[in-house]
């Protein structure tokens, strides 16, 4: 017998009727854009409204509880993500055992007590708005940028590492605002591209795009394809899992045939990535959209996970999603990040040997071009695979890393010998390591 056995699961799109909520939904509306957009839960009452009494009030108090004093996202989780958790019997146990239920809707007993936040986590864990150039244009590689093209998303995932800039300001969590009109913003971003010809790939972003209007994102994808430097362009959303009825959308098909017809024609790479963390969450809407994205031309659709304790970091959970990802939905499996240091989000972290125990486990299985790569994205220094680690303090759980060139806060005077360090979950330490934390940060 294999430490793992893979079994081909086709995909299931579960009743939806089963949701008192919804018991007298049609298909019709299931699989419309705005029906799910305009009966997204966003708060406590309607997702009572859609579960009825078929969970405890204790899990509406713990829900209540996190929303009030530890949740750094504000709660907003369309119809196809809810459908996806617990898609057989529902129960107040299944609903607190589910993994996208994990991430889409924490609860205060899912945190830890202890260590709930490292206490080198931080809102901006990455330094994304440190290394603005534009507003919304991160240049933190040498040849590659980010566009955050807006602070809204369909979804709001709990672990979202942009926190402190996407969605509604929560109890805990003041945010920061894009000040300038959008208009403006796409602007600067175009001409700063443009006075840089060093930069060649574009991760289109934000937020999400499935929520700019459809207009304004092919306005502005048609201008990057104008700059004769920019080679790769890379439209980031969770929503083709989370909304895949948005991408199925007539006018949205047609518009990314457009782009995807002129990017092809200018000899550019057009991907989308998205955003996957379980296998219950791929559906034949899903896979539908996927294929529709690269029917009508579009190059790759690619999935980055983030790794997360109690959602799939386990070597079966990673498998069951990698190959229902390749095998069933037609989208590639490419990275998998280790979650980012922000706050409150202990629970979900992993340590570096976890991760790279992860990789091991899961090589061997896959094909070669569909095997993930974990990664360990390291503030100031970027994404780097779990196994590149220059320096591993196990019992204080630090590890050190190192980088080949500058981000744009950098300048020629910078040391590239210097290292930079990144720290593990205090709870899967061993009890010296976390004593010494204790003492070191003791009030």
């Amino acid at each position: 017998m294999q430490p793992y056995v893979y079994q081909r699961r086709q995909l299931v799109e579960p009743d939806w009727r089963r949701f008192p909520g919804w018991h007298d939904t049609t298909r019709e509306q299931w699989e419309s854009a705005q029906w799910q957009r305009a009966h997204c839960v966003k708060n406590i009452n309607q997702l009572r409204t859609v579960l009825g009494d078929l969970v405890d009030e204790s899990f509406y108090t713990d829900l209540a509880t996190d929303q009030a004093q530890h949740a750094t996202m504000s709660m907003l989780v369309p119809p196809q993500m809810i459908n996806t958790m617990v898609p057989d019997e529902i129960t107040t146990d299944t609903l607190y055992a589910d993994p996208v239920r994990r991430y889409m809707l924490p609860v205060a007993s899912d945190r830890l007590t202890d260590w709930p936040s490292h206490p080198y986590a931080t809102r901006d864990s990455l330094h994304e708005h440190d290394m603005w150039v534009a507003e919304g244009l991160t240049h933190r590689y040498p040849t590659k940028v980010l566009a955050e093209l807006l602070s809204t998303c369909p979804q709001y995932c709990g672990h979202c590492t942009r926190m402190d800039l996407v969605g509604n300001s929560t109890p805990t969590v003041d945010k920061l605002r894009l000040t300038r009109k959008p208009a403006d913003r796409y602007d600067a971003m175009i001409t700063y591209l443009r006075a840089h010809p060093g930069v060649r790939d574009v991760v289109v972003s934000g937020g999400d795009v499935a929520n700019v209007p459809w207009k304004h994102l092919e306005s502005f994808l048609m201008r990057l394809l104008d700059i004769e430097t920019v080679r790769d362009i890379r439209l980031a959303t969770k929503a083709l899992m989370g909304l895949p009825q948005h991408w199925l959308q007539p006018d949205v098909v047609e518009g990314l045939e457009r782009v995807a017809r002129t990017a092809a024609r200018r000899g550019v790479n057009l991907a989308i990535h998205t955003h996957v963390n379980h296998a219950q969450s791929l559906t034949p809407l899903v896979a539908r959209a996927a294929q529709t994205a690269l029917e009508v031309g579009v190059r790759d659709v690619r999935n980055q996970g983030v790794l997360m304790r109690g959602v799939n970091a386990t070597a079966a959970d990673l498998l069951d999603l990698c190959f229902a990802l390749q095998g069933e939905a037609g989208i590639l499996p490419y990275y998998f990040y280790m979650c980012d240091m922000i706050p409150n989000a202990e629970h979900w972290r992993v340590a570096v040997w976890q991760a790279q125990q992860l990789q091991h486990d899961i090589m061997g299985y896959l094909p070669g071009y569909a095997t993930p790569r974990i990664v360990c994205d390291v503030p100031f220094v970027g994404k780097r695979w779990v196994h590149m680690v220059t320096e591993y303090d196990r019992e204080r759980g630090i590890t050190y890393w190192t980088k080949n060139y500058r981000t744009s806060i950098e300048d020629s005077s910078m040391d590239l010998d210097r290292s930079y360090p990144y720290y593990d979950p205090i709870d899967t330490l061993p009890e010296s390591g976390a004593e010494w934390w204790r003492k070191e940060h003791a009030e």
